[in-house]
């Protein structure tokens, strides 16, 4: 199985403005990224070459000149790109999902692009065209702005078309391109009054991939819906007459990709409400309310293997959330995908997913607010820097079991505290369920705070609780920091795998009269700790004084590196 990653690289259109991820994280002009994600190891890169962002007016005035650049620089680096063309986009300004000569536009702009990399093997003309249909044709967050059902089949099927026939000039070029189809595949649980809705979300979800499989005929459980909402029998048979099965079925899945349907809409946030017409509800990720949480990578990589029996990868893996709780994600995906081997389901990838993060998310990049979630890079620092995720992948493309402490807890979607309200059981159950599918088994390693009246050492407590994270919060009677023997004594005791020093002197006008007491907890202490925790090759973090500064610093926060001028 291999490790792939990805950059987030989706240029939508809202209205009139395009939404360019690629700019936005900076990665358009940092060509040296490239050789940040060779360092991780990866085998394959989902990459842009994207139609809006390449010949935005046209082919007679293509511009190759970024994609020449990267493309070159990945070959070098022997990292295989599988390219895509479109991103959660709708073309250039000159077309949209509901112009019927988007595939012709498209397959030509696909043509042009294996004619200039004749070398390149692996294609995903359009992301996600059932999620993308849906935003842009039945919820109208990206244009062309549709509400209606027919209009996300629309949108639907010419995106799919596009898919077909831009496969098909590309393969007259290369005839061994292998077509790697991307989609969200989630699932949809419900209470019984709304099982009908649950059903009809559960087979809907798999359009993209039988629509390219030539599997939407009379027979197939959509194909009703889909002629009651206007779309012509003449439109899916042209797709069971040209057939162009994916060579990979691509899983996208996050964790709020499994859904739950509650009538009861109440005891939830007002942003989850809706209805279908006929029934109104509560749209609820799973994780937050079904008692038996979610089912996973493993069990959906068992559905579309039962459905396809074709080779499959997980071709997202990215979590909205602190650092930890990625790790845990990707560390899940992995493992599921190991499991599923183990099976006999063909897996070949999993894929890190937003390697230089994204903006507006949160949003559904439906406006510009600046909302940044990093990824495997952190673009906020001067250059983008490493987390912890770019060693877990290093750790994972070189065989490694990833050890990170905070992986012997279970992420926020498999611990009891992940409820918004009284959870929902969706299936049978025994009263013991919901208890052993949280069960932590071993014991976790711990983390050591100092500071157990102080404001700061409370609040790290606090994040502690929030991210999972096992800690112990020591007050000066537990240890004192500047006695070397109460500090060892600790350490030898607990084995923590870091130790958080919010511990400290902070009375600004008792320091004056206090000196010696002011040093010991201000110099002494930090010394002391720093010997003892390196003598254990305990991680160990502390804390300067913003007393260093006089306050008068406007626009920006204070850093490490400015010129102190105490009050």
């Amino acid at each position: 199985m291999e490790l792939w990653a990805g950059t987030e690289p989706t240029v939508n259109r809202v209205a009139e403005r395009y939404i360019d991820q690629t700019i936005r994280t900076g990665h358009h002009a940092r060509l040296s990224d490239l050789d940040l994600v060779a360092s991780l190891g990866i085998s394959a890169i989902r990459y842009p070459v994207l139609w809006e962002r390449t010949a935005p007016n046209g082919l007679d005035s293509v511009d190759w000149g970024w994609p020449d650049e990267r493309l070159a620089r990945l070959r070098q680096l022997e990292i295989r790109p599988i390219v895509g063309l479109v991103h959660h986009g709708s073309g250039p300004r000159d077309t949209h999902l509901l112009d019927p000569e988007f595939p012709d536009a498209l397959a030509r702009y696909a043509r042009a692009v294996a004619e200039r990399y004749p070398w390149i093997g692996d294609y995903t003309p359009v992301n996600e065209p059932l999620t993308t249909a849906r935003f842009s044709a039945l919820y109208g967050r990206w244009y062309p702005h549709a509400h209606d059902d027919l209009s996300f089949a629309r949108a639907l099927l010419t995106e799919c078309r596009g898919v077909v026939q831009s496969m098909r000039q590309i393969r007259q070029v290369n005839p061994v391109a292998r077509l790697i189809q991307t989609d969200d595949l989630g699932k949809t649980y419900s209470t019984p009054r709304l099982s009908y809705q649950a059903e009809f979300e559960n087979q809907r979800r798999w359009l993209t991939w039988d629509l390219l499989c030539g599997a939407v005929d009379r027979d197939h459980p959509m194909w009703a819906y889909l002629l009651w909402i206007g779309v012509q029998e003449a439109e899916l048979a042209w797709f069971v007459d040209n057939p162009c099965p994916p060579d990979i079925i691509g899983i996208n899945y996050y964790v709020t990709s499994e859904r739950v349907l509650d009538e009861h809409r109440d005891p939830y946030p007002l942003d989850r409400w809706g209805g279908n017409g006929r029934d109104d509800y509560a749209d609820m990720e799973a994780p937050r309310v079904r008692a038996e949480g979610i089912g996973g990578w493993q069990m959906l990589l068992r559905e579309a293997w039962q459905r396809y029996a074709s080779p499959l990868a997980i071709t997202e893996v990215h979590l909205g959330a602190p650092r930890d709780e990625q790790m845990r994600w990707l560390v899940d995906a992995w493992r599921s995908c190991h499991e599923a081997l183990a099976e006999g389901i063909d897996v070949r990838a999993v894929t890190a997913w937003a390697l230089f993060g994204g903006f507006d998310w949160n949003h559904l990049v439906t406006c510009q607010h600046d909302f940044y979630e990093p990824g495997v890079f952190d673009i906020r620092a001067p250059s983008p820097r490493p987390t912890g995720l770019a060693r877990l992948l290093h750790d994972l493309s070189t065989g490694r079991t990833p050890d990170h402490p905070v992986l012997d807890m279970p992420g926020w979607w498999r611990r009891p505290d992940r409820f918004w309200a009284r959870p929902l059981w969706t299936e049978n159950h025994t009263s013991t369920q919901l208890q052993m599918s949280n069960r932590q088994t071993g014991r976790a390693r711990r983390l050591l705070i100092t500071g157990a009246s102080g404001t700061l050492g409370r609040a790290f407590a606090r994040i502690c609780n929030e991210r999972g994270l096992p800690h112990r919060l020591l007050s000066r009677a537990d240890m004192d920091i500047a006695d070397a023997a109460s500090v060892e004594r600790m350490l030898d005791l607990e084995q923590p795998w870091a130790l958080i020093n919010t511990a400290g002197y902070v009375r600004v006008d008792d320091a004056e009269r206090e000196q010696q007491r002011c040093m010991r907890e201000n110099a002494d202490g930090p010394a002391v700790l720093a010997q003892a925790c390196g003598d254990r090759g305990i991680q160990l973090v502390t804390f300067s004084s913003d007393l260093v500064f006089d306050g008068e610093l406007v626009g920006r926060a204070y850093v490490e590196s400015d010129t102190v001028n105490p009050l």
